[in-house]
């Protein structure tokens, strides 16, 4: 194309950012940053009924985490305003009052009641639903009568009887339907408000839309936005309908299928990194292997044309893995920062990290190699920042062992790291290293041969003694930055257990 790209993003605020929803802005968003074109965010909030308070704050948070930024928009301006379109009725206003002086579109006086009457007749006889044009053809004495009865009528599209429309999809090429299969659809509502169909023709055009790119749920709506292009004498853009997001049934993602909120995920502990590139390779592919891919990658290789024709499952264990993916690409201090605000819900994590950050800098590595989200990062830390460990005393009996062996491997292991106290105490830091890993290692490996125990036994025993645990970060770690005092301690506490 040689006009400029001009995408946007239109959501409804009539619930909180799906994940399907955003990854639609995220196609956009992608063609216009790879094209070097505009992202402009217009906020579709004209069925008021279903309007949720705070949605479109959501929706903006949830792009923003992201890192999808938009040129125009409520929030930012642009020349092409306003960005609400309920500050824009008097556009489609004029625009239906203009299709009615062409007769391209009428006023239909029908009832709700006689409506739903006609649908459950239609239903019966198992005719494809549809409006039965009863209001079509009314003169202007018939109109001005219903008018004084006090009838608020709809304005409805005087869609062509025959013929055909059609348009040239760049996923799914021709898209052709007679038009006799299409009903006189409601373009205003009685209460003054649009229809999709009128709205987004009116704003697409005055906004100087390039592409359309929106769900394939749309492609049969497409026709009639066609037919309203036409009867305006508006040029349409290129519409682009992409596959949707199926949950493993392969059904349309939804909220059985577990979080659909892109701001749920961010809850969860994803990176926004990890959902960018997640997000792009449900329907999109770069190539058959590659898997994992910046931002600027992403920008940089994006094409209309890459986005397949099916749908594509949302596998949550793919999600998993490539989140521990990102995880462990981030430097301590991108992970520190990263993880702080959960660890900050954490009543406990929350207190140590107030009073001592550098306790948890030094926690967070033991485990940046294991999670998979942030918020794993909290359980897996969790008896790093309590004092008093809840654990089952059975799980201290070690493989093998009885409580007899148990007890006398703790014992062992509370004197010589007694002797290691001592030692270090009345050491320099510069002759012999604080209470490390090393120091420890050097301490309780021999001690398990001296016991008749193999060395993972004796692990065992102490890795539920110190942490309350069968599996933690590597013990001499885990122990080194617990410290002397915690580690005797539990020591102590797990030989009173027993």
């Amino acid at each position: 194309m040689t006009t400029p790209v001009r995408v946007r993003f239109a959501p409804s605020p009539t619930g909180y950012p799906h994940v399907g929803n955003i990854r639609t802005a995220m196609f956009n968003w992608l063609l216009a940053r790879h094209s070097g074109g505009k992202l402009i965010l217009r906020i579709e909030d004209t069925d008021v009924a279903r309007k949720v308070e705070g949605a479109v704050k959501a929706i903006m948070e949830g792009l923003n985490w992201l890192g999808i930024d938009w040129d125009e928009g409520p929030d930012v301006g642009g020349d092409y305003g306003p960005y609400y379109q309920s500050e824009r009725l008097e556009l489609y206003k004029k625009a239906a009052e203009r299709l009615i002086e062409q007769g391209d579109a009428y006023y239909c006086y029908c009832s709700p009641e006689r409506l739903e009457e006609m649908r459950a007749g239609q239903v019966k006889r198992k005719e494809p639903p549809g409006y039965d044009r009863l209001c079509r053809d009314l003169t202007r004495d018939e109109c001005a009568r219903r008018e004084a009865e006090g009838i608020k009528p709809v304005v409805r599209f005087k869609t062509p009887l025959e013929g055909q429309t059609g348009y040239n999809d760049v996923i799914w090429g021709n898209v052709v339907v007679n038009n006799s299969t299409l009903d006189d659809f409601v373009l205003l509502k009685s209460d003054g408000y649009p229809t999709y169909h009128l709205a987004n023709v009116v704003d697409d055009h005055a906004m100087e839309i390039s592409h359309v790119i929106r769900a394939e749920e749309w492609i049969s709506s497409t026709p009639r936005h066609l037919l309203l292009y036409r009867a305006l004498g508006f040029e349409p853009p290129r519409f682009v309908h992409h596959p949707m997001i199926l949950g493993p049934d392969r059904a349309k993602l939804s909220k059985r299928h577990g979080a659909v909120s892109i701001l749920d995920y961010r809850d969860m502990g994803y990176l926004p990194q990890t959902m960018l590139n997640f997000l792009a390779l449900i329907g999109w592919s770069l190539d058959d292997k590659t898997e994992m891919m910046s931002k600027q990658e992403l920008i940089d290789n994006f094409s209309l044309e890459r986005i397949g024709k099916t749908g594509a499952i949302f596998n949550r264990e793919k999600l998993d893995w490539m989140n521990g993916v990102y995880i462990r690409k981030l430097t301590a201090d991108e992970f520190f920062d990263a993880v702080q605000p959960y660890l900050m819900d954490d009543l406990d994590a929350g207190k140590v990290l107030i009073s001592d950050e550098e306790y948890v800098r030094a926690v967070l590595p033991l485990v940046q190699e294991r999670a998979r989200t942030l918020v794993e990062v909290v359980e897996l830390t969790r008896f790093f920042f309590t004092e008093d460990l809840s654990y089952d005393s059975a799980l201290l009996i070690g493989k093998n062992m009885d409580k007899a062996a148990t007890f006398e491997a703790l014992e062992a292991a509370q004197e010589d790291l007694g002797k290691l106290v001592v030692l270090q105490e009345s050491a320099t830091r510069e002759t012999l290293p604080a209470f490390d890993a090393d120091s420890l290692e050097g301490v309780l490996r021999p001690l398990a041969p001296e016991l008749d125990l193999k060395t993972g036994q004796l692990f065992s025993v102490l890795r539920v003694a110190v942490t309350g645990r069968t599996a933690a970060p590597p013990l001499f770690d885990t122990m080194a930055v617990l410290g002397r005092e915690r580690c005797m301690q539990r020591i102590a506490a797990a030989l009173k257990r027993l």
